[in-house]
């Protein structure tokens, strides 16, 4: 079952809206892929989303 704005993980109850969604994003992601473990799947997406979200204010 993929994570969804309506149903996400605890972890990501107080990220800005933009990054939570881009974190259910990759998170969803990675858990098709399998490129990390289950355990670090949420810490993963938090980490990668927040990295965007600096990104995008340059």
């Amino acid at each position: 079952m993929d994570w969804t704005p309506e149903n996400f993980p605890l972890e990501m109850k107080d990220l800005d809206p933009r990054v939570r969604e881009k974190a259910i994003e990759i998170a969803n992601e990675l858990r098709i892929t399998k490129e990390v473990s289950e355990l670090n799947i949420v810490e993963v997406a938090i980490n990668r989303a927040q990295q965007w979200f600096i990104s995008l204010e340059g």
